[in-house]
């Protein structure tokens, strides 16, 4: 049948008094809308007459029709209110654009509704804190009453005393941005934008809520939970959330059949909590979410206990994690064990060393004598770990005790009358082992000692390219030491190097020596021992107790060693840190006490930080200040607030303050809302350090959010403030908040990358670089290689130091770019004409590129996706190398060890293998580069050779390559370079790296640029080539290098004898052992017989010790931290006086003598 081509006759019938008529003409616009709607529009009116007329009979139609013809006029929000009203005729099967955009549009207004009748979320958890916060100011806030004094941009900030007193939520101008937690989904303030919806106006709720009803059970019967999760949270319906998950689990039940299969509803629960953590911004409704789903997890038979204790992290339920871990120790079976042994593993991982020591003394303990449970522990102790020297057994047992000494009073009674057997009293003490960290340190320790691919020769060029008579040369190397055998043990370089050693003088020998601590960290058993000769003496009459800088060194080393650890090497260092009179010694203890005590929130350290504080040294201050938020990290602490902004007003000390500013950053850490009046107070300050704190602040309280709000706050102030230093940190605080979000720093920052401002272009780079780590992102990649050869020297640095973060163990099969990047880093190191501060950042990213022997990559969330408190405090400290260069050593806490530990329900690590299903060359590490000599015979030749010499050269080079070439082209037609072969007959080494690297030389001036770049771009067509030849699949062994991308690949054997209790994160996994009957090969444990057997170099440490000083001759500890106690221990003022004293004196006397004569 032919179609109308016209409406004008049938419109007409809609004005006829006959019922009749006006159905027909209805009906044949219905059918033809699409191609008639625009003559149609203009009678729009009477079909509405015809939908709001009672006794019409088919006012549904006619409300249907005008749906479609405001559809086409793009009135979509009249659309939907009429496509309500035609009720049935509205087919929701019917697939159309019609139907789909009414359906969109439906489920917007659903939403608005509901978060408008549900803000109970919003108000009832974010901002408890809130009303606390306010009197964060107290002497400075007064008449701050009006939203106004916070509209004021950064780059007009009020004075002290018109502090804001609202939060940034309840400001005017925070609801002119996009924020989900508010009603309309977000858009409240836009012009527009109607704050009540125009659908209450029209009373047909009822049908709007039919069909959300329609849509939310065909999208239940086709299995698609997830849409009805998402429409759940933002619409913060906790209800429809509770259902689906319900729903979810009752039809998952109805397939499997009494089946054991992965199901349906733990890979909901799995997205219900990414979402949570990653796209829901407000900490209010994530609370409620994550309760919800507490709620619900319990509630099930069998519930997934990872997914509990990712939840019970999350809302510090301490309490509950005590629990959790009783119940599943008391059930006695061998799985149950080694689930709570993994829980365990992840609290310590994910949590504060607070959190943690509340839910060790909340375990259930036997009713013993303190002494009787002292000896079992420590029993237990020598038969984990039968191979630790007598010093570590001891320091483990007393930790036992101290930790194991204070029990909760909840948990007092009751445990007292119930008896634990031996078994269960044996698993709660390795528990409490897991939660303070031993367990997992030692592991990690292990890993990379027997892992260590750090390749010397790079550092060794390193030293060489570098002057060591200049202190930031000398520092470079040092930290590139640090970095390349962090966490390894391996110090052999400072002693193989300890002339070199001996020219670092002041903070190079304050960095130096804390750099021990950095190679150590994790050595928990030696740790004190290695570091004893370095630590501050009394001091007696006409001895001499060592160099100030080393001691302040030593303190800081210790407290790296037992990072985040709260063991007695905290009370040792506090102990040092009060009989200290020098300001080097308190400006390093200040830095230990902080590393060490990071979150413990304890009161009387920081009141004895405060009164150091107090006597107003800026030497000493800006440590005690970090100090001060490493204490109080996250707690939110408002008296320790109060009293760091009081004396930030206070002092005339930039360097105090900036201390000061950024522990009150560290404070907040993780807030989010709470912390919106302290930011709002920073950043109106006048003072441009203040402002620089309140950045920071923000940066860390929503780090990891992706918050909308902070990201459009960072970008305002980046191009609005008047000081570069806060421009700078605004746009570097962009990596902090989406670095789970990497993809989207790239554009976001692309067009700050061109900025005419150096300290914008130099805050993008690091922006990059701190939420791209370890992701080798060939977008961040490309934005950073134009600046490499930026004309301001610090934006280079920034630059390189981000391309290393980036590139972090990445191989050419991974990233085909490494290998330029670092031939790039160490040909900046050698080239003469580069600026120091640039050199400082190349050596810096050869360390940071190869850091841990080639075994950790920078991560600011741990294996199981929560916040990496460590890394992230770490990142964020080591920003600040850019006015103290001994805080580099902090980005050490961000290193993150990437292997696969497996261990079984003894705590013992088994051998065994599984599998990966990649080629090995895909994931291996870096090839080693021979850089040694590349430098040496090319400035021989340029700088000794006359040109009579040259030209006698040139043709004894020339007889000797022909000679050569004939003999070589008959053995070895196929190389192509065999002509230059010649040159290598001068000396007795022959070997393909050197005669490489001569050829190079030859070669050199013909080729330039563009040569390079093919060469490079050929390696990845040989390393192709390599791959196609090699077998996918491969095994590995236990305690391998396996990294995050590798994760997926990793299988183990089915049917074997070793299985993991969850899916392979990374990191230490628990196995159960199915052939417990057969007995089980261990893991020789290396590091602990290195360690224990460390008196081997003592003649070369008592050679040492005697040639500088006598006073460290009984120290035995090893390798290189012992050949340099002497070297670092010398007073700065002697030899180094001494030199400065003789040349200037015979300077002086020549010119004399010459000017007499």
């Amino acid at each position: 049948m032919v179609g109308l081509t016209s409406a004008a006759g049938v419109v007409g019938f809609l004005s006829e008094p006959d019922p009749e008529l006006q159905i027909f003409a209805l009906r044949k616009l219905n059918e033809e809308i699409d191609s008639l709607w625009t003559e149609v529009a203009g009678s729009v009116g009477e079909i509405e007459a015809l939908y709001e007329d009672e006794s019409f009979p088919e006012r549904e139609l006619a409300a249907l029709v005008a749906a479609k013809v405001y559809y086409n006029l793009q009135e979509y929000t009249e659309s939907m209110n009429f496509a309500l009203g035609a009720g049935k005729l509205f087919d929701l099967g019917h697939e159309g654009e019609f139907e789909d955009t009414i359906i969109s549009k439906c489920v917007d207004t659903y939403i608005a509704l509901s978060a408008m009748h549900n803000p109970s979320a919003a108000a009832s958890t974010s901002n408890q804190p809130l009303p606390q916060l306010t009197t964060a100011f107290p002497s400075v806030a007064n008449g701050a009453t009006s939203t106004s004094a916070g509209l004021t941009s950064p780059t007009t900030p009020f004075s002290q005393s018109t502090l804001p007193s609202k939060s940034l939520l309840s400001r005017q101008d925070s609801t002119t941005a996009f924020d989900p937690s508010l009603p309309g989904g977000g858009n409240a303030g836009f012009e527009g934008i109607q704050s009540t919806p125009p659908v209450l106006q029209r009373d047909i709720q009822k049908q709007l809520h039919s069909i959300i009803e329609q849509l939310f059970e065909r999208c239940f019967r086709e299995g698609r939970y997830r849409q009805v999760v998402g429409i759940a949270v933002e619409a913060r319906n906790l209800d429809v959330l509770r259902r689906v998950i319900l729903r979810a689990t009752e039809d998952e039940k109805k397939r499997k059949h009494g089946e054991k299969s992965v199901g349906q509803t733990d890979e909901l629960m799995e997205y219900i909590l990414d979402i949570c953590m990653g796209v829901v911004q407000e900490r209010g409704l994530r609370n409620e979410i994550l309760k919800l789903i507490l709620d619900l997890l319990r509630g099930i038979p069998s519930p997934d206990y990872f997914s509990i204790a990712k939840c019970i992290v999350y809302l510090d339920e301490h309490t509950m994690a005590s629990e959790i871990l009783g119940h599943l120790v008391k059930k006695g079976d061998p799985k149950s064990l080694a689930v709570a042994y993994q829980i365990a593993f992840d609290l310590y991982d994910n949590s504060t060393q607070e959190f943690l020591k509340k839910v060790r003394e909340e375990l259930p303990k036997a009713p013993e004598p303190p002494t009787t449970h002292g000896a079992d522990t420590a029993e237990h102790m020598d038969v984990a770990d039968g191979e630790h020297s007598q010093e570590t057994e001891q320091l483990l047992s007393e930790l036992n005790d101290s930790a194991g000494a204070p029990a909760s009073s909840i948990y007092d009674s009751p445990k007292k009358s119930e008896q634990l057997s031996p078994e269960i009293e044996k698993a709660f003490d390795s528990i409490r082992d897991i939660l303070r960290g031993t367990k997992s340190i030692e592991l990690d320790l292990e890993f990379l000692y027997r892992n260590n691919h750090t390749d010397m020769n790079i550092l060794n060029k390193i030293k060489d390219s570098l002057e060591a008579r200049n202190s930031i040369f000398h520092t470079a190397v040092t930290l590139a030491n640090a970095f390349m055998h962090a966490g390894t043990t391996n110090d052999k370089f400072f002693r193989d190097n300890l002339e070199w050693l001996g020219k670092a003088v002041n903070w190079s020998k304050f960095t130096a020596t804390a750099a021990l601590g950095v190679i150590h960290r994790g050595n928990l058993g030696q740790g004190q021992k290695l570091l004893e000769p370095y630590l501050p003496k009394e001091q007696i009459a006409g001895t001499n107790t060592g160099s100030a800088y080393s001691q302040g060194g030593s303190l800081y080393a210790l407290g790296l060693i037992y990072a985040n650890h709260e063991t007695l090497a905290l009370e040792l260092i506090r102990e040092h840190f009060k009989k200290a009179t020098e300001e080097v010694v308190q400006h390093g203890g200040a830095l230990g006490l902080g590393v060490a005590g990071m979150a413990t929130g304890d009161e009387s350290i920081y009141e004895d930080l405060k009164a150091v504080l107090w006597t107003d040294s800026a030497l000493n201050g800006e440590a005690v200040g970090i100090a001060m938020g490493l204490i109080m990290l996250g707690t939110g602490n408002v008296k320790a607030l109060e009293g760091m902004i009081q004396y930030a007003h206070d002092t005339s000390h930039e360097k105090i303050v900036r201390g000061l500013a950024l522990g009150m950053a560290l404070i907040m850490y993780g807030r989010q809302e709470a912390a919106d009046v302290m930011i709002n107070g920073l950043l109106d300050d006048p003072d441009p350090i203040l402002r620089y704190g309140g950045i920071q602040t923000l940066a860390l309280a929503y780090c990891g959010t992706g918050s909308n709000k902070a990201v459009r706050k960072l970008l305002h102030v980046a191009v609005s403030d008047v000081s570069d230093d806060v421009r700078r940190i605004a746009v570097m605080s962009l990596g902090f908040i989406l670095f789970r979000k990497p993809n989207s720093v790239p554009r976001m920052v692309e067009l700050l990358s061109e900025s005419y401002n150096p300290h914008v272009r130099y805050g993008a780079a690091m922006a990059l670089g701190i939420s791209c780590a370890g992701t080798g992102l060939d977008e961040a990649i490309d934005l950073l290689e134009p600046m490499i050869k930026d004309p301001t020297d610090f934006v280079r640095q920034g630059a390189l130091i981000s391309l290393s973060m980036i590139m972090v163990q990445q191989n050419e099969a991974m990233n085909p770019k490494v290998g330029t990047i670092r031939k790039t880093l160490q040909k900046a190191i050698g080239d003469r004409h580069e600026d120091a501060m640039t050199k400082f950042g190349s050596a810096i990213s050869l360390g940071i590129i190869d850091a841990g022997g080639r075994n950790c990559t920078i991560s600011l969330q741990t294996q199981t996706g929560n916040l990496n408190m460590a890394g992230i405090v770490g990142m964020a400290v080591f920003t600040q190398y850019w006015y103290w260069f001994p805080l580099t050593h902090f980005l050490s806490l961000s290193f993150t060890p990437t292997a696969v530990i497996g261990v079984d329900q003894d705590l013992e690590v088994p051998s065994f293998k599984f599998h990966s299903a990649t080629r090995p060359s895909l994931f291996d590490y870096p090839p080693e580069q021979e850089t040694k000599t590349e430098d040496a015979p090319e400035k021989v030749k340029t700088a000794v050779l006359s040109t009579t010499a040259q030209a006698k050269r040139r043709a004894q080079k020339k007889e000797k390559q022909q000679r050569r070439e004939s003999m070589d082209i008959d053995q070895t037609p196929a190389t192509p370079k065999t002509s230059n072969i010649g040159d290598k007959m001068d000396t007795d080494e022959p070997s393909k790296a050197e005669e490489e690297k001569k050829d190079g030389e030859k070669d050199e001036p013909e080729k330039k640029e563009g040569e390079e770049e093919k060469e490079t771009a050929a390696l990845p067509e040989g390393l192709k080539k390599r791959m196609e030849k090699e077998k996918v699949g491969y095994d590995l062994e236990n305690m391998s290098r396996v990294l995050p991308a590798q994760l997926r690949f990793i299988s183990f054997p089915e049917g074997g004898r070793y299985e993991p209790v969850k899916k392979p994160t990374g990191g230490v996994i628990l196995l159960t052992d199915n052939k417990t009957s057969e007995p089980k090969t261990l893991m020789e444990l290396k590091a602990r017989k290195v360690v224990k057997a460390a008196a081997a170099p003592e003649t070369l440490q008592d050679r040492v010790n005697a040639a500088h000083t006598q006073r460290d001759a009984a120290a035995v500890a090893a390798g290189g931290a012992a050949a340099a106690v002497g070297v670092l221990n010398a007073v700065d003022e002697d030899p180094e006086g001494a030199e400065e004293a003789e040349v200037p004196r015979e300077f002086e006397y020549h010119s004399d003598g010459g000017e007499e004569e």
